[in-house]
């Protein structure tokens, strides 16, 4: 596998660097170190001062870079970096691109992020504009056991089998935990509790119906995603749950104590090259790394 590793100086992006160690990397394994200089535009009498801020930015670069490969040097994989210059997201997904990376890997926010759990704009730029899965690491992740968990939350869709199959490509070591979840949106939803008693008998009957197909349906997508990461995990869990699927995903992540949400980029009705609504929630959202699948 070969991944590029986007990093900035800060501290989310050594969180990021650091997270690479809990996965069992080998010699066919390939990861680029990328800084990226960010582009500052001369802007007339400034440009002398925006001049050497450029020149200081490059003489800092060999060291960020230098500080990741020290960390990463457990790893018993190819390790190479690289500096250039330019709009950082840009900048990061030419390089994914010309170095055929499978996966991206970076920080939730960069030097200018706010400590929340919100993701900054080179993050989520490269996550929607991405064509291969982006990991999105969380600064929580330090404090995580050494058995990494994994929620992989999939609706039958090519996005989410997709992420599915990527997931079994990944790395893990032997003793991954992976729990499968699929979300039946409620039919009541958008009716407050409180009046469902109020709901017509023969429509109740329907939704009855309904919902035994929609399990039926639940488990047919459970059993194939099972099939495919039977080779990659050996303890898989199932969990087939009613309502919001962001919350039912985010809840099922922080009960578990997750390490890693996978997601496809979009659902069912997802169009490509965005991120639907329910990948972009749980990746504002979750507290722990997120990875979007494409």
């Amino acid at each position: 596998m070969k991944i590029l590793l986007a990093i900035d100086g800060s501290a989310q992006s050594e969180n990021a660097v650091r997270f690479l160690l809990k996965f069992n990397f080998s010699h066919n394994d390939e990861i680029m170190v990328l800084n990226v200089i960010s582009h500052v535009p001369f802007k007339d009498d400034r440009e002398s001062y925006y001049a050497r801020l450029k020149q200081i930015k490059q003489e800092i670069g060999p060291q960020i870079l230098d500080s990741a490969i020290n960390i990463l040097k457990p790893l018993n994989t190819k390790i190479s970096t690289a500096l250039l210059d330019g709009y950082p997201d840009r900048i990061i997904l030419e390089a994914a691109s010309e170095f055929g990376a499978d996966l991206i890997v970076m920080g939730a926010r960069g030097l200018k992020g706010i400590k929340s759990l919100m993701v900054g704009s080179v993050t989520r730029s490269v996550s929607i504009n991405s064509q291969m899965p982006v990991l999105v690491v969380k600064s929580s992740q330090l404090e995580t056991t050494d058995t990494l968990k994994v929620v992989y939350a999939t609706d039958g869709s090519n996005f989410s089998i997709n992420t599915g199959k990527f997931l079994s490509k990944i790395p893990f070591n032997d003793d991954a935990e992976i729990t499968i979840i699929n979300v039946i949106p409620s039919a009541y939803m958008d009716i407050p509790e409180r009046y469902w008693m109020e709901v017509d008998e023969k429509i109740k009957d329907e939704i009855a119906k309904i919902r035994e197909i929609e399990f039926k349906v639940a488990d047919k997508i459970i059993e194939d995603a099972r099939e495919v990461l039977r080779s990659r995990f050996s303890k898989i869990k199932v969990s087939i749950k009613f309502g919001d699927p962001s919350l039912e995903i985010l809840n099922e992540a922080e009960q578990s104590m997750t390490d890693i949400i996978a997601v496809g980029s979009s659902g069912m009705r997802g169009v490509k090259g965005m991120l639907g609504s329910v990948s972009r929630s749980i990746l504002g959202h979750a507290k722990c790394s997120v990875l979007i699948g494409k």
